[in-house]
């Protein structure tokens, strides 16, 4: 009984090894590279509001009902007269719009303008690096945004990065897909083919080296 309990902790054990090893970087990297090429169509072409977002509300000839407010976690924000309005995935012009239509109970025609600033955008736009970066985080993404671009934006890599076994995570035709990247050829070699454009959505790892 002893040798069997014995042979099912080293089993486990082994599997607990093998994954920490893949954790860590150790495990071979195939996924199909992710190469520079002409820059993508303009995939954004209008900007969605998102939660953080500073957003001005200005109603013309009505300085009072106007005002600058933040989009709250849940989406929504709060102007006066108006409570909960939803912002968050819209652009500035589908807000104007519904501004327009909750503020016509108060106000005969309202004429209503949005600007945003802060520019944090939806999760859904966001691009999000994690792993072996200077400074891991989300960034919102900006039109033909590339992979040098977002290793200047985290502040490159650090030293224990192993930039040539980077990937990226990406939804395909509704399937998440691993993509190889080769950051260390661009930075270090200045290879411009490892300059990939990145989409929003898009997901960088950044594994550990094996050294």
């Amino acid at each position: 009984m002893n040798t069997i309990k014995s042979s099912s902790a080293i089993i486990k054990a082994g599997v607990v090894f093998m994954i920490l090893l893949g954790l860590s970087g150790c495990a071979t990297t195939d996924y199909p590279p992710l190469e520079g090429g002409p820059a993508p169509a303009q995939v954004t072409p209008d900007y969605l509001i998102g939660a953080g977002d500073s957003v001005e509300i200005f109603v013309w000839r009505n300085p009072e009902l106007s005002s600058g407010v933040t989009v709250r976690p849940d989406g929504k924000i709060t102007t006066p007269l108006i409570e909960d309005v939803p912002a968050s995935g819209k652009t500035p012009t589908q807000l104007a719009r519904d501004m327009e239509q909750e503020l016509s109970a108060y106000v005969k025609n309202p004429v209503v303008t949005v600007m945003v600033g802060g520019f944090v955008g939806p999760y859904s736009e966001q691009i999000r690096v994690v792993g072996q970066a200077a400074n891991p985080q989300a960034l919102p993404y900006r039109d033909q945004m590339t992979m040098l671009d977002l290793v200047i934006a985290v502040g490159g890599l650090t030293e224990f990065a192993d930039g040539n076994r980077s990937s990226i995570v990406r939804v395909v035709d509704g399937e998440w897909k691993q993509f190889g990247v080769r950051i260390d050829d661009l930075v270090n070699g200045a290879d411009i083919s490892a300059n990939a454009y990145v989409l929003p959505g898009d997901i960088l790892i950044v594994p550990e080296s094996w050294f």
